[in-house]
């Protein structure tokens, strides 16, 4: 990491928590829709909060940018059988959306507006037996700024986007495939310790350089993996958070950054993030500084993701985010564990719901083998090619040391 100092400044008290964490059943295989998994698993995060129905106040929904706006509607309230809501709203940021919704959340409570308010994200990018998401997010991904140009040159999915994104890194900083590959080694090796991964058997770097190139430098080892399912949070003020049955997750700091794309020349957004910027904030607001980060819960569809947001996060220096993941410091026993359940690649994407579970699991304690130190944890998210960018900061203490 880089040498920064701990930081001096006064520590605010938490004002929010997250105090409730569900999930509905998840499969690669169709299991319902999106709006009875969602159902599901806000059910299940009532419940795991200690709350009966009647005390939700607020609900948020996320659905994917892929879904229909009918498939998780603000009819769910009437699903669910909320009453006298006094936050609604179906929220839509792209992969930044779960974070925001947190973020939202804390300060709602915070402000008076509501008690007690679910979040929740669904999807069922899985639509057939026996086949995996490709087809569902092959959608042509607007970048060039030419109406309907990625289309017609058969610029499909993120996946290219996110490779060309990477391919700048490697011609800027020396990137290599083998450091691409020490991520997703890395992540393998937290989902073998987490029973709710999906892919849970170890790879090696050859293994990874055997795998089949999607859009190159992206081998189908670098590529989230897509699962049908929901996930639910409840957030409370800090206060209510302390009667809760579970260990709450304290919100200490929160911050987003979207900076746009000029289509000028030097313009690197490939590279240079709104992470900087939700990350200062975040930083700020919690009175902290990267260094004080304990364990990091990123939105990593691709490997290279997770490689750019150590340094869009200040957790590794400017281009030298592949060398850091390299030496071991993301992997188990490293300095900085980084997406502890296994993250998108081999854990499950349900997008930045599925860093924002593992955080909380993570700041309860609850872990089992893959348990870490849980001080301060950083959860990201990420949307569009890499356009969108939120960030919380999250612990099990109410107020941090």
């Amino acid at each position: 990491m880089p040498a920064m100092a701990k930081s001096s400044t006064k520590k605010p008290q938490a004002k929010a928590a997250i105090t409730g964490l569900g999930f509905s059943a998840m499969s690669r295989q169709p299991i319902g829709s999106v709006r009875e998994l969602a159902a599901s698993a806000i059910l299940a995060a009532i419940a795991d909060a200690g709350l009966r129905v009647k005390d939700i106040d607020g609900l948020l929904l996320n659905k994917s940018p892929t879904a229909h706006t009918e498939e998780l509607p603000l009819r769910m309230q009437n699903d669910i059988g909320l009453r006298d809501l006094s936050l609604l709203a179906a929220m839509d940021s792209e992969g930044s959306t779960a974070v925001q919704m947190v973020q939202y959340a804390a300060l709602a409570v915070a402000a008076g507006l509501a008690k007690a308010v679910v979040c929740v994200f669904s999807d069922t990018p899985i639509k057939e037996k026996g086949k995996g998401g490709g087809d569902t997010f092959a959608l042509a991904m607007p970048l060039s700024g030419i109406e309907s140009w990625e289309a017609r040159q058969g610029f499909l999915g993120a996946t290219a986007g996110y490779a060309l994104a990477a391919r700048r890194h490697m011609a800027l900083y020396g990137t290599t495939p083998e450091q691409l590959g020490a991520y997703a080694i890395a992540c393998r090796q937290w989902a073998a310790l987490n029973p709710q991964a999906f892919l849970r058997k170890p790879i090696t770097l050859q293994d990874y350089l055997a795998s089949p190139y999607v859009v190159e430098p992206f081998r189908v080892l670098d590529c989230c993996f897509p699962v049908n399912g929901a996930i639910a949070l409840v957030v409370t003020s800090a206060d209510r958070a302390a009667d809760a049955p579970r260990p709450a997750t304290y919100i200490h700091g929160m911050g987003q950054g979207h900076r746009g794309r000029s289509g000028l020349r030097g313009d690197d957004p490939e590279v240079l993030t709104g992470a900087v910027q939700a990350g200062k904030a975040a930083y700020r607001s919690a009175g902290v500084t990267a260094r004080d980060v304990t364990q990091c819960q990123f939105y990593d569809a691709f490997s290279y993701a997770g490689v750019l947001s150590l340094e869009g996060y200040g957790l590794a220096k400017r281009g030298a985010g592949g060398a850091f993941v390299e030496r071991g410091h993301t992997a188990p026993g490293g300095k900085l564990p980084v997406n502890t359940g296994g993250g998108h690649l081999s854990g499950f994407y349900l997008q930045g719901m599925t860093p924002l579970s593992e955080a909380v699991i993570q700041a309860r304690g609850a872990g089992g083998e893959r348990q870490v130190k849980n001080d301060l944890i950083l959860v990201s998210g990420n949307g569009g090619c890499l356009d969108y960018h939120t960030c919380v900061l999250v612990s099990p203490h109410p107020k941090l040391h």
